[in-house]
């Protein structure tokens, strides 16, 4: 797996696609950290459980919406990863930006377009939940996520039955990444030059407008 200054190179090379058009936007962190002889790690998020809220429960990137007309994609991602896990980070610490993506729910579009920027957490630092929006975080070899093994379908019930591509990162009943932050994690390998398996094709019960999931 690549190092941080490996990772590094690959995003300075990559040239973001970026949605620009109006409407509601939202932004996540992809913070990464070296963890010695274990590699880089990612650091992940189960987010709390809470009524109303399409992601309730999942697994994610700290972020969250951008506020205002004078606040960027960049600040809200900044903003929220210190809310939510009590991380300061700013530009030195930018490693690059992936594509922007289409906020989606089952498949349907939620009117919304989310950035994602990656950082390295260069020092070591304690997670400081937001309690109210953050049930669990921990972080993860970035080595984990390619392993054939944990690669999975995560099933999912609405309007119809689907199994969506997912990767299991912590307990298998309940740590699963898959949906946006699995997109976004096809994003980062493929910047990296090592893409996943497109597994999409295998997902059951569902046109072609589940990969927006």
């Amino acid at each position: 797996m690549p190092r941080i200054d490996e990772i590094r190179r690959a995003l300075s090379a990559h040239e973001p696609a970026l949605l620009g058009r109006a409407g509601r936007r939202a932004s996540v962190a992809l913070v990464l950290r070296d963890a010695g002889p274990k590699g880089s790690e990612i650091l992940f998020i189960e987010r709390a459980e809470k009524e109303g809220d399409p992601w309730s429960g999942h697994m994610a990137f700290p972020g969250g919406r951008v506020e205002g007309v004078a606040e960027t994609p960049e600040q809200a991602a900044l903003r929220e990863t210190h809310e939510e896990v009590g991380l300061e980070l700013g530009p030195p610490a930018r490693l690059g930006r992936l594509d922007d993506l289409e906020g989606r729910h089952a498949g349907r579009s939620q009117g919304m377009v989310i950035s994602a920027f990656v950082y390295q957490l260069s020092a070591p630092a304690e997670l400081v939940l937001q309690e109210s929006e953050v049930r669990e975080a921990f972080w993860v070899p970035v080595r984990h996520l390619v392993e054939p093994e944990r690669h999975i379908h995560k099933s999912f019930r609405g309007t119809g039955s689907f199994a969506f591509p997912g990767i299991v990162v912590g307990e298998p009943d309940r740590h699963v990444v898959w949906g946006l932050t699995y997109r976004f994690l096809e994003g980062f390998f493929h910047a990296l030059g090592r893409p996943f398996t497109d597994r999409w094709r295998d997902v059951r019960g569902a046109g072609a407008s589940v990969r927006g999931a």
